[in-house]
């Protein structure tokens, strides 16, 4: 009986070990990784990349493996072990990389890898001279600074006192403004087709008005956290929301249109802050900072900076005073005007490169 029992049991294993053999076994992806040559932190625009893929294969065949250099597939190859030169980088701040290996059953397998790139040039360095002093309302935490048509444009942030004024540039009267509700923070103006844009802090939201009189005609939603900074090229909106990115907007749809990534040589530029756009570069205050530095609007990098530190030991104020904050275009003589939130003087500049 008990021989019985043993033959029946044997024969049971050998049964289930025999189906589970005959079992096809689990398709497994494919595993790719992605390796920079030189390996380092960060890269330099014009400087080449090597990029190196090497896919691990447990069973079955490899099909194909598909590189994607920002979302666009550089190359397709059947090996497990390739590298390629990415001769261009598209542009400053992060750059992504994906790999896809995808085997001749189906089964395939992504990986991403993101690298820094910094700009390939030492800004210069600039001077200045003070040309002109104006007087500044110390009431005015200004967020926005402009000039149009021979006019002072200012818009002031802060709960309950956000506004635009029109200014007389030269007596400091108000001949229009426009107050935001008190929920609002208002922060940086530009004047685009007869209209005023205007962003705010935290809501999420912009607004838009007549120039003429300030009566409001829409608003649109922000895509970014915050907004700050508020500048147009003639043709589309240009915003910083306190990140190194500035953001280029249609100011019709209000879809933003691209982005651009603002370094130096060494460093990625965060806090960007009021804009000012003049021939093709940005002009632009960094929050909690006394410099202000110059743009390349094409590529992001940053062609030269100035320090106005010494501003501050031009003045004086029985009122406190916050940072350096607005920068605006005079129109009629080339040179820059620059103020502070609180400031009770604004200044007119002309920039000089250093000796």
């Amino acid at each position: 009986m008990k021989k019985t029992f043993f033959i029946l049991f044997i024969f049971c294993f050998l049964v289930t070990f025999i189906s589970c053999s005959n079992k096809p076994k689990r398709s497994r992806k494919p595993v790719s990784t992605i390796v920079l040559i030189p390996n380092q932190k960060e890269y330099r625009i014009n400087n080449p990349i090597s990029v190196q893929i090497k896919t691990n294969l447990k069973n079955g065949n490899i099909e194909k493996i598909e590189l994607f250099y920002e979302n666009e597939l550089i190359t397709t190859e059947k090996s497990l072990d390739f590298t390629i030169e990415l001769k261009t980088i598209a542009h400053l701040g992060p750059n992504s990389l994906k790999v896809i290996a995808t085997k001749t059953d189906g089964v395939n397998n992504t990986r991403y890898k993101t690298f820094s790139v910094l700009s390939d040039i030492n800004p210069k360095i600039n001077d200045f001279e003070v040309i002109k002093e104006y007087n500044h309302s110390v009431d005015f935490f200004t967020e926005g600074l402009l000039m149009h048509n021979g006019f002072l444009y200012e818009s002031t942030g802060q709960n309950g006192a956000s506004a635009i004024h029109k200014i007389n540039l030269n007596s400091g009267s108000i001949l229009l403004k426009k107050d935001l509700d008190k929920k609002y923070f208002g922060e940086g103006i530009t004047i685009l087709n007869d209209k005023i844009y205007q962003l705010t802090y935290t809501s999420k939201k912009g607004f838009v008005y007549n120039l003429s009189d300030f009566a409001l005609i829409d608003s649109f939603q922000i895509n970014s956290a915050q907004g700050w900074g508020l500048t147009n090229d003639g043709e589309y909106l240009i915003m910083s929301d306190g990140t190194n990115k500035l953001t280029w907007i249609d100011p019709e749809t209000y879809i933003p249109k691209k982005d651009l990534y603002v370094a130096s040589n060494k460093m990625h530029q965060n806090n960007v802050n009021e804009l000012e756009y003049i021939d093709g570069s940005i002009f632009a205050n960094i929050w909690m900072k006394n410099y202000i530095i110059e743009i390349d609007a094409e590529s992001g990098k940053i062609l030269s900076t100035t320090d106005l530190s010494d501003l501050y030991g031009m003045f004086s104020s029985d009122f406190p005073i916050d940072v350096l904050n607005g920068i605006a275009l005079n129109e009629s003589t080339g040179n820059l005007l620059v103020t502070g939130k609180w400031w009770p003087v604004m200044f007119e500049i002309k920039l000089k490169e250093s000796e």
